[in-house]
């Protein structure tokens, strides 16, 4: 399978105002694994950014004001994302204003290039329902170094966004039963031996998320009007055995 993770940056937050992408990062994986074979533009926007967006990305007027414009690159990138698999974090902002750049050269929208995309914002809610989802708690939550992201940019953010992805999707390594060889099994007493597991890793529920169910139950009660069952402990196995 072929999959591009994509980012953008922008001139701002809506194409609707005319904003512009002036940035595309992109980072091939090809079976899971990255291949080297990245892509990276800086676009001329032929604007400039709002203070916010520039805040955030760094790149100035003056800077891309020798870059080629989004007609000038659309050839290559097309070629390089066409029949692919794209992962964007939040990809409805990404897509909106790939499809609007489109739209100006007269181009069917990104969606009818490509094979099809995935939101790894989406994704990671569904994972991690109820914490940060940003890239950088994810990076934080799968220990992905990001120490270097000053400001963001494109392909560095494609990058981590990768690694974040196949952590997510990882799925488990070992669960499996150790049978070793044919002559070992026939040769031995006919019993099986569990390999050992990885250590389990407890992660406790940081201040903000401990409030952040306090919240969530505190909202039960007032819709059932007293404690809702989440706040009873269920008594233990010895105290239910003697009840019944």
């Amino acid at each position: 399978m072929r999959q591009i993770i994509l980012d953008t940056e922008t001139t701002g937050l809506s194409p609707r105002n005319g904003n512009r992408i002036l940035e595309i990062g992109c980072v091939e994986v090809l079976n899971r694994q990255l291949s080297g074979k990245n892509l990276h533009f800086y676009i001329n926007p032929e604007r400039d950014s709002e203070e916010g967006a520039l805040a955030v990305h760094g790149l100035t007027t003056e800077f891309l004001a020798d870059k080629p414009t989004f007609k000038q690159i659309a050839a290559e990138f097309l070629d390089y994302v066409r029949g692919a698999q794209i992962i964007i974090h939040n990809a409805p902002f990404d897509v909106g204003f790939l499809d609007a750049e489109l739209a100006l050269l007269g181009l069917p929208p990104f969606k009818e290039h490509i094979a099809d995309v995935v939101d790894s914002l989406q994704m990671a809610k569904e994972l991690h329902p109820g914490r940060r989802n940003s890239l950088d708690a994810l990076c934080d939550r799968y220990g992905i170094s990001n120490a270097h992201r000053v400001l963001h940019g494109a392909l560095l953010d494609a990058e981590l966004l990768a690694e974040v992805y196949l952590s997510m999707t990882r799925g488990q390594n070992s669960l499996t039963m150790d049978l070793g060889t044919e002559e070992e099994v026939s040769a031995g007493d006919g019993k099986l031996e569990l390999a050992p597991l990885s250590e389990v890793i407890v992660l406790a529920a940081s201040e903000d998320e401990l409030a952040l169910h306090e919240d969530v139950l505190n909202q039960l009660d007032k819709e059932v009007r007293g404690s809702c069952v989440w706040r009873f402990e269920p008594p233990p196995p010895e105290a239910a055995a003697e009840a019944a």
